[in-house]
């Protein structure tokens, strides 16, 4: 049995990584998002603005992501491991295409052929959204735990997390261009804005058919929509999705830079706290529970003497990185 402290702190730090979670998906999927869009845009002065967009808090975005493998070790070693082992290919490729991408970053302006950089920032940012929405898809559609191992090597990649992985690639570039519509101006600015609208009406569509799928996928999912008060949660957040994309198809309607960027934000919170409450308490659905993953009640405490004051700074520290470098990037800047 697990006493009340070990399961307090076990919360604690499972509501910690969500939020690490959370802003990883955020910063980092503008980031990609970007890269996704720089693909489909052919003019070079163009792409080099989007770059140049991204050029002072791309490698800080990623940070979030180290702190998230960190924490998840420390507060959670079981599915640190188990997770990791389950999706070591599509983790790999996200590696791998995420140091293609900062590559890219150096060199792409110092190059005179650029068209190497451009494959590899473009289709970095492409194959790293694919393998996180493999893993993401891999992960909630069940690891099938047994015993101390997996059952198979290949879980990751089924039709169920193909299609998660479209969504991510949709919702990153959403992301994308409404960064891009606060960020840039002009003929980019437009581009941006028809991006937006064409990825929002495919990002609802597939986010539809991926909570469709999921409640035929796994029962518990489907039992939490209709237990009381997760079902009120959960039509909660599902309406609040609903809701932000009524808005940001009105924001970009009415030409507003700023709002459709927010309410991009606030689609990807909905749809996480929809589905953290209907897997809840699992971290690996319908196999481990957050109470039987965590590390001991001395360690989660020692923890957050570390990583759990980590957070706010690096909040702080973002926020002011992004405040110092707000503004335009104009077609006359940076566009060598």
């Amino acid at each position: 049995m697990f006493n009340e402290l070990h399961v307090f702190l076990a919360n604690i730090w499972f509501f910690i990584i969500w939020l690490i979670f959370f802003l990883y998906i955020v910063v980092d999927g503008f980031d990609l998002g970007v890269g996704i869009l720089f693909l489909l845009n052919r003019d070079e002065k163009q792409r080099t603005i989007m770059m140049a967009s991204l050029g002072s808090i791309w490698d800080a975005n990623e940070t979030w992501l180290v702190l998230l493998i960190g924490a998840l070790f420390g507060a959670f070693p079981l599915v640190y491991a188990l997770v990791l082992h389950a999706l070591y290919i599509p983790v790999m490729l996200m590696i791998f295409a995420l140091i293609f991408r900062g590559v890219a970053f150096e060199f792409r302006s110092h190059a005179h052929n650029k068209a190497l950089w451009n494959i590899a920032f473009g289709g970095g940012s492409l194959l790293a959204a694919i393998a996180q929405g493999l893993a993401f898809g891999g992960l909630i559609s069940g690891l099938n735990v047994t015993g101390a191992g997996l059952n198979g090597d290949w879980v990751w990649l089924t039709p169920f997390s193909l299609l998660v992985a479209a969504g991510v690639v949709v919702g990153y570039g959403l992301l994308g261009a409404t960064y891009l519509i606060v960020k840039t101006e002009g003929e980019l600015q437009k581009i941006s804005i028809r991006h937006a609208y064409v990825n929002a009406i495919l990002g609802i569509s597939i986010g539809i058919a991926v909570i469709t799928w999921t409640l035929q996928l796994n029962p518990y999912v489907a039992a939490r929509w209709d237990a009381y008060p997760s079902r009120f949660s959960l039509n909660f957040f599902l309406g609040m999705i609903g809701f932000a994309f009524l808005m940001l198809l009105r924001a970009l309607l009415r030409g507003f830079e700023k709002s459709p960027f927010f309410w991009s934000v606030f689609i990807f919170f909905a749809s996480l706290m929809g589905m953290t409450i209907g897997y809840y308490p699992y971290m690996i659905p319908s196999s481990i529970t957050l109470i039987e993953a965590a590390s001991s009640s001395k360690t989660l405490i020692f923890m957050l003497t570390g990583i759990g004051f980590l957070v706010p700074i690096m909040l702080v520290y973002n926020g002011y990185q992004y405040f110092v470098f707000s503004g335009k990037i104009r077609m006359d800047e940076d566009a060598g």
